[in-house]
This record gives structure tokens, sequence and C-alpha cells, in this order.
């Protein structure tokens, strides 16, 4: 059984986007049993124990992307999913948000996008009501290394991008597979911990842009998911 943990704070969930993000974490729950061929159990990030992850035995732990300050979280109710981060030994794939999270609990930093001066006025930008700028739209990524998470998805994918924040540095032990311009940490990987996060939401794949669909059902076989 794979688990997908709903990193959204509940906040979220009043505003008028929220029903629409409600929605989405239901069909991509859909989409990770549809491609495992396993049953997906989709919890909030605030009930999720390392006690269900092993009582479920759960094969893969998938971590969904937020649009929530990070500072209106309440830290210790995100203390047990970075216990399984970090302690668990399943193998974690954590999309745009869900990578922030995961990086902060193996000691990395989040922090604003800092956009090159020859990337302003980019198309890939838009901007936060608060002035902040934010890359977002289906883009294309620029792939740094072979590897089999990568099979398949051509020379240049396109993912969807949602994202005002970012890992600027990865945890020990992450090789980053992926850069864009503006950010330079788009795909790290940790072989040991049998570890994925995506800056893009590669769980947002189209017919269109098929490669996020890929990547993922690589993430199962490389992480021994499936055969």
């Amino acid at each position: 059984m794979l688990l997908f943990v709903d990193y959204e704070h509940s906040d979220w969930y009043k505003t008028e986007r929220g029903a629409k993000t409600q929605a989405a974490r239901t069909w991509i729950t859909y989409r990770l049993e549809d491609l495992s061929g396993q049953h997906c159990l989709l919890v909030r990030y605030d009930r999720v124990t390392p006690e269900l992850v092993d009582d479920l035995d759960i094969s893969a732990v998938f971590i969904s992307g937020n649009a929530t300050d990070l500072d209106r979280y309440d830290r210790a109710a995100l203390g047990p999913l970075g216990s399984i981060v970090r302690e668990s030994g399943r193998p974690v794939f954590g999309f745009c948000g869900g990578h922030q999270f995961m990086s902060m609990a193996l000691g990395a930093a989040v922090v604003d996008i800092d956009v090159p001066a020859n990337q302003r006025g980019s198309e890939r930008l838009t901007q936060l009501p608060d002035g902040r700028d934010f890359e977002f739209g289906y883009y294309s990524i620029d792939v740094l290394a072979d590897h089999p998470l990568l099979a398949g998805v051509g020379p240049d994918p396109v993912f969807r991008h949602a994202h005002g924040l970012h890992v600027p540095t990865p945890p020990d032990g992450f090789e980053v597979l992926a850069s864009t311009a503006i950010t330079p940490v788009q795909l790290a990987i940790n072989e040991e911990r049998r570890a994925v996060g995506t800056q893009f939401h590669p769980e947002y794949w189209t017919d269109e842009h098929p490669a996020g669909r890929t990547l993922i059902a690589n993430f199962l076989t490389w992480a021994g998911v499936v055969d």
C-alpha cells in the first residue's frame, strides 16, 4: 500500500480555491493507485504517524505540495511526518512543497526563489498578490545527469511548475539531477534513502505533457515498490 500525505494546511481548505485542491488530492491518489497497482491511502499531514506506516507496511510515501505559508504550521504537528522522512526507511517522494518539507526534515533550508537578473520578464514568472515571484506553468527542465528516474522522459521534459519557494542547496547525500535558470534544484535524489524531491509537480501530468507519469512510474521501479 502507498501513502499519500496531504501536506496542505486546513486554513487553505477554507479559501475559495480550497475545494479544488481537495478534489485534486483524490484525483492524484487514484493516479498513484493506477501507476502502482496498489491501494493508496490519503492522510492529512497532522494525522500521519510512524506507527501507521509500520502497521500498514507502507511501501512508499508521497508528500503533496502546499499553498500555505510555512509559519502557519504547528511545528509539533509536523513532527511525526518528519520522523517518517528521517527514520522509516521507506521510499519517499516529495512533490514541490513536499520536497521542501522533506529537505527541511533532513536539515536543508527553504527560501524565496531568487530570480536572476537575466530571467526578469521570463514567461515562466508571475507574481503573487504580495509581490513575491512565482514560477508557474508547464515548462521544461534542464536535465543534468543520466539516471533511471529520467528514462524515457526525453531531453527536454516538460512538467508543471507552481512555486515561490525553493531549496537552494539539497540535504546532505542528495544529488541534483535537474534544474532551471530560476530554480537550481528542480530534482534531487538520495540513492541510499530511496528519496526523491521535485520542485515541479510531476503528479499533474497531461496528455500533452506526460513526462510526470513516466517519472513517477520510474520512481516506483527504482525504489523497489513495483517490479
